[in-house]
């Protein structure tokens, strides 16, 4: 009760007029806050209003409170309403999906415009899915611009390898140098989680390769080429991918060096050098072997030379023992024969 007193007491100071002016002065500073309040909710409500785009107040109050940029669900909802899409708050894109999609790190502007891309050209995409590819880190619309105006793509792609052009070999053995252009457009069904531009270009460039090395001569190629984009397109090569392949063109082809030929030589080659291997081989043998054979004659001519020392030693112990005798030579005798001398015979 004393506090009471003590407060009422340091109000006395105040006469009516002193009233007055507070009172006034709060009312003047909620006008003001009121005014500053609407003119910048209103800057953007005003144009939602009149474009019915159905923004609320409070959501562009709702907005700021949670830091999402005002002017670009405005946009994007004016943007919707007047493409002509749904915008219903129950199963349309409402304000609060598309502050959702921002929220989780899309882009809002970059969605809507690939919706109304699509729509005008008659291509079935709705908000969720454009959210779910754009938050897949594809640029969702330049997928529904391909999807309408197919793209050109290089094989081998110009600019990325030191390639610029596809090497296959026929098979009689001739090189062909060849330029590939292939004409894609985006599967948006298949666009998460398909492979990308360069596992299209890898496909193409494998099936070329193939449907070269395939052909008897590279004159059937020369003379047809249509029929090598043909078997390569009937491949089915886009399966699991993003894209679509429309047309697989041939740019150009030229001749390079016959590979069959300089395979044949460079075995050649290796069988010579295998050859003079062998017979280097066989000759390294056959001195190992002479040389052994000239240790023979060697060994055998010191044991004649042995032997030969021993024959007088021999002798003389057949000597003492008087197992040889001298006998004297006798010349022989000439028979004469009647009409022969001696001398004749």
């Amino acid at each position: 009760m004393c506090r009471m007193d003590i407060f009422w007491s340091q109000l006395d100071f105040l006469t009516d007029g002193s009233l007055v002016w507070l009172g006034g002065g709060l009312l003047a500073g909620v006008l003001l806050i009121g005014i500053l309040f609407v003119f910048y909710f209103g800057s953007l409500w005003i144009p939602a209003y009149m474009s019915r785009a159905d923004v609320s107040f409070l959501s562009l109050i709702g907005m700021r409170l949670r830091r999402v940029p005002l002017g670009m669900i405005v946009t994007a909802k004016i943007m919707a309403r007047q493409a002509g899409l749904n915008i219903s708050r129950d199963t349309g894109i409402s304000t609060e999906r598309l502050e959702a999609h921002h929220l989780a790190g899309g882009d809002v502007k970059n969605c809507l415009q690939a919706i109304i891309a699509a729509n005008r050209a008659g291509i079935d995409l709705d908000f969720d899915q454009a959210a779910a590819i754009n938050l897949a880190g594809r640029d969702v619309l330049e997928a529904v611009q391909t999807s309408v105006s197919p793209r050109v793509i290089d094989c081998p792609e110009l600019g990325q390898s030191e390639k610029t052009v596809l090497s296959a070999v026929a098979k009689n053995g001739i090189e062909l140098k060849i330029r590939v252009r292939v004409t894609i457009r985006t599967n948006l069904a298949q666009l998460i989680g398909g492979a990308t531009e360069k596992t299209i270009i890898a496909r193409v460039g494998h099936g070329i390769i193939s449907a070269v090395g395939s052909a008897d001569s590279h004159f059937e190629v020369l003379a047809k080429p249509d029929n090598i984009s043909t078997k390569v397109l009937g491949r089915g090569l886009d399966g699991n991918t993003a894209f679509e392949i429309v047309s697989i063109n041939i740019v150009s082809i030229e001749v390079g060096e016959n590979i069959g030929a300089r395979l044949q030589i460079a075995q050649a080659e290796a069988d010579t050098r295998m050859a003079v291997a062998v017979a280097e081989t066989r000759r390294a043998v056959a001195r190992a072997y002479e040389q052994e054979m000239m240790a023979e004659v060697t060994r055998c001519q010191a044991q004649l030379v042995l032997a030969e020392a021993e024959i007088p030693a021999a002798l003389a112990i057949a000597f003492q023992a008087g197992h040889l005798r001298l006998t004297p030579h006798t010349p022989p005798r000439l028979k004469v024969t009647p009409g022969r001398t001696a001398e004749n015979a």
